[in-house]
């Protein structure tokens, strides 16, 4: 499989899990946590003569349990090891596939936290024997609100057993986590929350309205042979899709609205080189490995510093090199002095191309709430230069104030409006309705609980 020389956590993970040890491993995404924990668990399962499921690993995402299934068919193709992927968005025939191997006793499940509790609140699963288990990507479950399902899960395994818990950041949260589940654990600590050395990291500052033209530019200029484009709203992702279809590129979109069998297909797709591009989610920010990805561009920066860090590891991965692209906008600057404070470096903040007009001015310690005079008259799109929508996108219409759900190329509104997050079913507020309908609107927002303020992303626990 072409693995000829062990990753530093490997090097150092591999002798104390086949010591029997618990440990807290962590390490930058992309350098082989995975098989820092399968290759000894399967050589221990097949020294093992067990009669009953001895390993359960838990994961955040249906992609990622997918994903290690595959490796474990890979790495134990000759140790005669079986394991079974629970996730849910699937088929109901699925359901009975895996209510099968969780009766019969598959050597390895691996699963995500919801379905798993599904089918241990039936009663036929028994882990009562389990022999090891290991947390992948633990500080991610906690972020999508995990936590009280995985305590449940732990409280009906056997309280002497083997705990790895690995993670690619090591906040308080995981700390707590691992000396509530964790005895006596070794600790490995490798370039935490640092993206690899051979990323090529740019920043762009830029309005709302000029990312797509941007996104185009870049496309054109740069040897692109693979790129994933994150956004955190994934109501975002097929507007960008569309609009880089329009532009003749081959391009496929994933999200958590998109059915298991479509997200599979489309990352399948992606893999084979049958598309260019893929837009997605923080869905496929963590663990999924994709060989030869060239490029990430961040649509748009993301919520937290550590997610930044996943979102580019997804390049460069193992030893190899990429370049990360990341969309600033005037509302988005004080995130970036937080990345470069966890990442230890400044990212170069390059000038948008000649023919865009300015950008708008690097001021990071100023965090906009949106309805400033200030902001808004700083915030129109290339504010004391030319419109560049005219020349890029053949002059379109006139801006309405609508959602562009509807095949528009802008998947998000222009800076001069400077729209809020919208809770779910929430009308968005018309351009030109008058100051004093924004501030309205705002402050109906706040008297409902603060939902409006809420950023639409994928950190709200998804359905198991």
């Amino acid at each position: 499989m072409g693995y000829n020389s062990p990753t530093p956590v490997q090097e150092q993970a591999i002798p104390l899990i086949l010591e029997g040890q618990d440990m807290i491993a962590c390490a930058q995404t992309g350098t082989g946590k995975t098989a820092a924990y399968l290759l000894p668990l399967i050589d221990r399962i097949s020294h093992g003569n067990y009669d009953h499921t001895s390993t359960l690993i838990l994961v955040p995402t249906r992609e990622l349990a997918k994903q290690i299934d595959e490796q474990v068919e890979g790495f134990g193709y000759f140790a005669s090891v079986s394991s079974i992927a629970i996730y849910g968005g699937n088929k109901g025939d699925d359901w009975d596939l895996q209510k099968r191997a969780l009766t019969t006793g598959a050597d390895i499940i691996i699963a995500t936290p919801g379905r798993l509790l599904s089918h241990l609140a039936m009663g036929y699963v028994k882990l009562d024997q389990l022999n090891h288990l290991v947390l992948d990507e633990a500080d991610k479950m906690l972020d999508m609100g995990f936590m009280d399902d995985l305590l449940k899960i732990i409280s009906q395994l056997p309280k002497k057993r083997q705990t790895l818990l690995f993670s690619a950041t090591m906040p308080r949260k995981i700390r707590d986590l691992a000396q509530q589940i964790l005895q006596n654990p070794a600790e490995i600590n490798l370039a935490v929350a640092k993206p690899a050395e051979g990323i090529d990291q740019r920043i762009y500052l830029t309005y709302d309205n000029q990312k797509l033209p941007l996104l185009e530019h870049i496309l054109r200029e740069l040897d692109v042979q693979s790129m994933i484009i994150f956004t955190s709203r994934k109501s975002n992702v097929n507007p960008i899709v569309r609009s880089l279809q329009k532009l003749k590129f081959t391009a496929e979109g994933i999200s958590s609205d998109m059915t298991q069998d479509e997200r599979e297909k489309a990352l399948q797709g992606f893999k084979n080189k049958q598309y260019q591009i893929v837009v997605a989610t923080d869905i496929l920010s963590r663990g999924i490995d994709i060989d030869s990805l060239s490029h990430v561009v961040n649509f748009d920066m993301p919520q937290d510093a550590e997610d930044y860090v996943h979102r580019v590891g997804r390049t460069a991965r193992a030893a190899s090199t990429g370049m990360a692209i990341t969309f600033v906008n005037e509302k988005d600057m004080y995130r970036v002095q937080k990345v470069e404070r966890l990442i230890e470096r400044e990212v170069p903040k390059l000038p948008l191309p000649d023919d865009f007009g300015p950008g708008p001015a690097y001021d990071p310690g100023k965090r906009h709430d949106g309805g400033s005079p200030r902001h808004r008259s700083g915030g129109r799109p290339g504010a004391g230069g030319k419109d560049h929508r005219s020349k890029h996108h053949g002059g379109g219409s006139k801006h309405t104030g609508r959602r562009h759900e509807d095949g528009n190329s802008r998947p998000i509104k222009p800076a001069s409006h400077t729209p809020r997050p919208q809770g779910e079913g929430e009308a968005a507020v018309a351009v030109g309705g008058g100051e004093k309908k924004k501030r309205n609107n705002r402050n109906r927002n706040r008297n409902r609980g603060g939902e409006g303020n809420k950023p639409q992303g994928e950190n709200q626990q998804p359905a198991s």
